[in-house]
């Protein structure tokens, strides 16, 4: 090897030495600031649920909170505008990650007024614009280039989703996932994971609680367990189209309607008001209730998975902000549960699967579901989990329910 060969590996190797130190610091400091950012997010939404949820028929506002949620955004920042991780792609892919500031405060107080009064909406689509727009204002302080903001705002969503579902593994996976179907972004890994981890310790250290239903089952492989969990697959990926279609159907709704956007928000408010009369109210906000009570194996209503698809469309089209994560939770425990109690298997292990599973099949993150799987549930659920989520994955097909997503994937089998 000659001298002039050997100067170009000791150059190279330098430039990795000084890239790995640096997106350690960055990635370090950006989960420390979602951490911060994401935990007063979440403890004030949480307060807020609890002040409000305390007072009979709470929900009847419900009309007037989606007014005010939609006249919030429509004047302050558009971008805000329904379930966040969205327009966090979308930023990513046309614009190197730059952000508006003002969709940090205002995605934060528009989904704690959708969520409070009852608008059945998810709170990780917050965290993650908090964190994307904190990693763009950031880059625009030290005046970063546009890849290295791009990074940066990746770290940013990684960081957002494991602070606010306490899953550092899953969530940094899923900020390099969300990005492209059919690829991950191995050059933000390190990075990613740093800020997800980080971002996860630093909410926790802030009051942030996490709930963790390690289904206790120890489940030995056996063919017709590994069966159910391929035709599960096949059900929860159609529950995930089913998902996804409703989503944009009632979107393409609320377009036709020739009224001001707040005054859809008084419309969907009212719609849902209606409905939480006729069916129940525990579709309504977080609906944590149904996540619980399908992971324990307690009955549900064999429609709750499709009750909670029509309050939370009509939400996010109809004025409410928030995430769309969160609902999709419940969407695919409850379906999960109700295949169970079908084919008389394993309630709490099925609803586990499904959780998983849908939100793969709409996200189309097969890998960081998976993850989440292990994370949330325990190392025997892993192996059926990750084999629903990938056939779930494909069932659903191109169909997601973030349309900025870029797909890299020319087939899925």
């Amino acid at each position: 090897m000659n001298d002039r060969a050997r100067q170009s590996i000791l150059e190279r190797e330098k430039e990795l030495f000084i890239g790995i130190i640096k997106w350690i610091f960055y990635a370090s400091c950006i989960g420390i600031i979602i951490g911060i950012s994401s935990g007063a997010f979440i403890r004030a939404l949480e307060w807020s649920i609890s002040f409000v949820g305390d007072h009979a028929y709470y929900f009847f506002l419900l009309p007037i909170a989606l007014f005010l949620s939609e006249l919030i955004v429509k004047h302050l920042a558009p971008e805000a505008r329904g379930h966040g991780t969205e327009k966090v792609i979308e930023a990513v892919h046309l614009r190197y990650g730059k952000m508006n500031f003002m969709v940090v405060p205002v995605k934060a107080i528009a989904t704690i007024i959708t969520i409070a009064f009852g608008g059945s909406a998810g709170k990780e689509g917050p965290c993650a614009q908090i964190g994307a727009g904190l990693s763009s204002l950031i880059a625009d302080i030290f005046k970063m280039n546009d890849e290295d903001r791009r990074k940066l705002v990746i770290c940013g969503i990684s960081a957002g989703f494991s602070a606010v579902f306490g899953t550092p593994i899953a969530g940094s996976i899923f900020g390099i996932e969300v990005i492209y179907v059919g690829s991950i972004l191995y050059e933000m890994m390190l990075a990613s994971f740093i800020a997800g981890i980080v971002s996860f310790q630093t909410a926790s250290l802030v009051g942030v609680k996490y709930a963790y239903h390690y289904t206790n089952i120890v489940l030995d492989f056996n063919q017709t367990l590994f069966l159910a969990a391929i035709v599960s697959g096949i059900a929860f990926g159609a529950c995930s189209l089913l998902t996804i279609e409703v989503m944009g159907y009632s979107k393409k709704i609320s377009q036709r309607i020739n009224v001001s956007s707040p005054v859809k928000g008084l419309i969907g408010g009212a719609v849902l008001v209606a409905l939480a009369l006729a069916f129940s109210s525990q579709y309504l906000g977080l609906s944590i209730g149904l996540i619980e009570r399908s992971l324990e194996g307690s009955p549900i209503d064999p429609y709750a998975f499709l009750a909670k698809i029509v309050f939370t469309s009509i939400t996010l089209s109809f004025g409410g902000s928030g995430g769309v994560i969160t609902p999709i939770f419940v969407i695919g425990s409850t379906a999960g549960a109700f295949f169970a109690r079908v084919l008389g298997l394993s309630v709490p292990a099925f609803a586990a699967i499904g959780l998983v599973s849908v939100l793969a099949g709409t996200t189309k993150t097969p890998i960081a579901s998976s993850i989440m799987a292990i994370e949330l549930f325990g190392p025997y659920i892993g192996p059926y989990a990750a084999i629903a989520c990938i056939i779930s994955f494909i069932v659903s097909g191109p169909s997601t329910v973030y349309p900025s997503q870029v797909f890299s994937l020319k087939k899925f089998v």
